[in-house]
């Protein structure tokens, strides 16, 4: 086998490897480090790490148990949009294999050298200028170390050697989960405050040259806002109010991330977690307000029923027949059940009478306009004549 066939094997080799590798996607790494971190130790190694460990393995087991808490702020650094300069996509895939393909070919069926060393080339500088960027993707592009334009979505194409894609920017909406432990109020009551932040770039290019990871400053800008806008608020502000709160947080962020490109759609608390002891004294001031209004309103209620039955006495005092009416009223209500047996004295029966009680009505009037009668005295007896 000549060199010449053996070096061009090597070349395609080590390009199609390149390909392949482009090809990975680049979030495989992030499950098996996170499996390997937390996979126990040797037995071995904890016993010698618990000697040398100088009295900090209990710091260092908590720092482990909040990095399980939270595995995402353990690749905070790492940015899905990191640069990227070999990054082939199918079609610059396809003219690479095809142009290689017909180098090889064409060297196999012994034309002339340079005709191989052509196909070649274009193949190797069509696999490697031809980019293509997704409909939610941005490449920024330095040409000789400035940049030269931000490309995408579609296909572009690079010159060699001369331009080189630094970064790729995904500008679709991304959440970023921040939280606040132990934060102080302004009334000073300690507070574990959970908050979603939804934003996105909308300049791929200030995204790019302001900052180096905008992912993470996000992040820590909103954790930041989130502290200060706790120690700003008192805590019945902060749980009755939560609107505002967000709409106060979207501000903060938005005005600290704009200069960065980012834009900052909504902030949202999901949780504002309080001590136990405060909750029980929140909920005994609760059930003590609503025994206070219910007193209120049970005495409001009485009276309005006393007077009520003042406005009712008075008619029925104006009205004596209507007085009976009511008397009759309640004995029917209470008789309509079957079985039922009742037993009323006379003198009830006799003020159903109309007649009756207006005589008896009268005379009371009469006897209280008069004065009481004298007891009458024995007139002497006249002899009768003869």
């Amino acid at each position: 086998m000549k060199p010449q066939l053996i070096i061009a094997i090597l070349i395609a080799l080590f390009v199609w490897g390149r390909i392949l590798k482009s090809l990975r996607k680049p979030g495989n790494d992030k499950p098996r480090a996170q499996e390997l971190w937390r996979r126990p130790a040797p037995q071995a190694l904890r016993r010698a790490a618990a000697v040398e460990s100088l009295g900090l393995v209990p710091a260092v087991r908590a720092a482990r148990m909040a990095v399980n808490r939270n595995p995402v702020s353990l690749y905070s650094s790492v940015s899905p949009s990191s640069p990227t300069e070999v990054r082939m996509n199918p079609i610059s895939a396809l003219i690479f294999v095809i142009f290689i393909g017909g180098a090889v070919l064409s060297f196999m069926a012994r034309m002339p050298l340079p005709i191989t060393i052509v196909l070649a080339l274009i193949g190797i500088f069509l696999g490697y200028s031809v980019k293509m960027a997704q409909q939610w993707e941005r490449a920024v592009v330095l040409r000789l170390g400035k940049l030269h334009s931000v490309k995408g979505p579609g296909l572009f194409i690079l010159i060699p050697i001369l331009d080189a894609v630094t970064t790729w920017i995904d500008q679709r909406i991304r959440t970023t989960e921040v939280n606040a432990e132990q934060a102080l109020t302004k009334d000073t009551v300690p507070v574990n405050v959970d908050a979603i932040v939804f934003w996105m770039v909308h300049d791929a290019e200030r995204a790019a040259l302001e900052i180096a990871d905008y992912n993470s400053a996000v992040q820590r800008v909103a954790q930041t806002s989130l502290r200060e806008m706790i120690g700003s608020s008192v805590l019945s502000e902060l749980l009755s109010e939560r609107k505002e709160a967000d709409a106060t947080l979207k501000e903060v962020i938005g005005s600290k991330t704009a200069e960065w490109g980012v834009t900052v759609n909504s902030v949202e608390i999901r949780d504002v977690a309080i001590p136990d002891n405060l909750q029980d004294a929140m909920s005994r001031q609760a059930q003590a307000e609503r025994e206070k209004q219910a007193r209120v309103i049970l005495g409001s209620a009485e009276e309005e029923v006393a007077q009520r039955f003042v406005n009712a006495a008075k008619l029925y005092a104006a009205s004596p027949e209507a007085l009976q009416l009511r008397a009759m009223n309640i004995i029917y209500e209470t008789t309509k059940e079957r079985g039922a047996t009742i037993l009323m004295p006379s003198s009830m029966v006799d003020a159903m009478n109309p007649g009756a009680a207006a005589f008896a009505l009268n005379m009371a009037r009469t006897d209280a306009g008069q004065p009481a009668p004298r007891p009458l005295t024995p007139s002497p007896s006249v002899p009768s004549a003869g």
